[in-house]
């Protein structure tokens, strides 16, 4: 019963962030179409700096959550395996309490908190 929760957390959160990683994929996409309509020269353009900051946040946000997806891609995979709720460090059991807020995490609290 505790693979099938699991299995379901972790669906959950690929859809969530599949979603999020759409959004902004859009949004990104959005502002590069209306600098491509304006002679944009972030250098001189008094509105080219904060366009610029706004790509670049944008294109963070994006790498984070594609990072996420891929996390929860790969707990997925260890789901499959039989290897969910493994510590990829040190080999031990990982509490259910940190999996209850983080599905896709890969390592326990201490091997976390040694990075």
């Amino acid at each position: 019963m505790a693979e099938e929760s699991a299995r379901e957390r972790l669906h959950e959160e690929q859809a969530a962030v599949r979603g999020l990683v759409g959004a902004l994929m859009r949004e990104f996409e959005g502002i590069m179409e209306a600098n491509a309509l304006v002679a944009v020269d972030d250098e001189h353009d008094p509105e080219g700096s904060s366009t610029a900051f706004e790509r670049a946040h944008v294109a963070a946000l994006l790498a984070r959550e594609r990072e996420h997806l891929a996390e929860v891609e790969r707990a997925l995979g260890r789901l499959e395996r039989g290897e969910y709720g493994r510590c990829l460090g040190c080999g031990g059991a990982i509490p259910a309490e940190r999996l209850a807020v983080r599905p896709a995490a890969e390592t326990c609290v201490g091997c976390a908190g040694a990075r």
